[in-house]
């Protein structure tokens, strides 16, 4: 299909999810979900080769270093879309301020035509997106389904690929935790459910900030090592604090510690987006479809993993199996870091 025009055909899972939600039932509740599944892997696929590929097209027209050049493009990519987090959160307070649920265009309703009328200036916009990434014939890589089927596995035979899936992972695991536990959890009994907003803002708002501030650091692997290490090390303290000391407290502190907890948790959000996708483009620059393709499966398996055991087991062991597999994974990219050769296109 190309990148530019998959990132066309992926809005349209979540124009109908959208649409959706204006006559929610079981008949159209499932079917626009399933349907913005499919769209949701071709539109994240070709969002990480389209970047990659407009950030080296870039690189290259203006004599710039490849990895400064990835690092860039994608922090300000990241954090535009962090922004959403917060921009998102305020038009949901302001049109939901009075708990109108709406019979008519109010409240809800009005709500989704705002994001329906947002869905569809994005797509105006991706219609006029160049096509720089597709110069290249393709013909033989996609030539049968067998070769197209290698391309597609050709990642999983890199150790580089295997020593990173499990920050990929984890990087599925924190973002459906904030999202499924730390909003029911850990915000809702403090806050009460009309605080989810603010502290999911000020999520956002921290992840923003890191998203720009990561990507303009990021020169290659070892920026990004160390990059990576502080997102992590941010994310343990917050684990493991939660997990051997933390209970609700009343009065300010007690509704001050959820925002703040958000907070530090966007710095490893932001961290995590903004490293993994320049590491992709970098070190798979030859199959950074395929290679894009490997961090939507892993990622969405890993939230699937979360949104599905978060009814059923305590907040306790949530928070371990969180830890262990935080730990493990930043031990492998640490691993990575020592074992890979660097390649010559990163500049580090």
């Amino acid at each position: 299909m190309g990148s530019s025009r998959a990132l066309v055909l992926g809005t349209s899972g979540y124009l109908l999810f959208i649409a959706a939600n204006l006559a929610p039932s079981w008949y159209t509740m499932v079917p626009a979900s399933l349907y913005l599944g499919f769209t949701a892997s071709i539109i994240w696929v070709g969002q990480g080769t389209y970047l990659t590929s407009a950030a080296l097209s870039h690189a290259r027209d203006n004599s710039l270093p490849d990895g400064p050049t990835l690092g860039s493009f994608n922090g300000e990519f990241w954090g535009v879309f962090a922004s959403t987090q917060v921009i998102g959160n305020l038009i949901s307070l302001a049109l939901l301020r009075n708990g109108k649920d709406g019979g008519s265009i109010t409240g809800k309703n009005l709500l989704f035509v705002v994001f329906l009328g947002c869905m569809i200036i994005g797509i105006v916009l991706m219609c006029l997106l160049s096509k720089r990434d597709e110069k290249r014939d393709n013909a033989s890589t996609h030539s049968s389904f067998g070769a197209m089927l290698k391309y597609i596995v050709a990642p999983l035979k890199d150790r580089r690929m295997i020593l990173l899936i499990p920050l990929i992972a984890y990087s599925g695991l924190q973002q459906a935790f904030v999202w499924a536990v730390f909003t029911k959890s850990i915000v809702t009994p403090v806050l009460g459910i009309s605080g989810v907003g603010g502290a999911m803002a000020i999520y956002g708002a921290s992840d923003v900030v890191c998203s720009l501030v990561a990507g303009r650091f990021t020169s290659g692997l070892h920026s990004a090592t160390f990059i990576v290490s502080v997102g992590a090390i941010v994310q343990a303290v917050v684990l493991f604090w939660l997990l051997l000391f933390y209970s609700p407290v009343e009065g300010l502190l007690g509704a001050a510690i959820p925002l703040f907890i958000g907070a530090l948790w966007g710095v490893g959000d932001g961290v995590l987006n903004t490293q993994l996708s320049a590491l992709l483009g970098l070190l798979f620059e030859d199959v950074k479809e395929a290679a894009f393709a490997q961090l939507k499966v892993w990622q969405s398996g890993a939230i699937a993993v979360i949104f599905f055991l978060s009814p059923s087991i305590t907040l306790q062991a949530m928070l371990i199996l969180m830890a262990a597999s935080l730990v493990v994974s930043f031990g492998l990219f640490l691993l990575l870091t020592l074992v890979v050769e660097k390649p010559s296109s990163i500049r580090a």
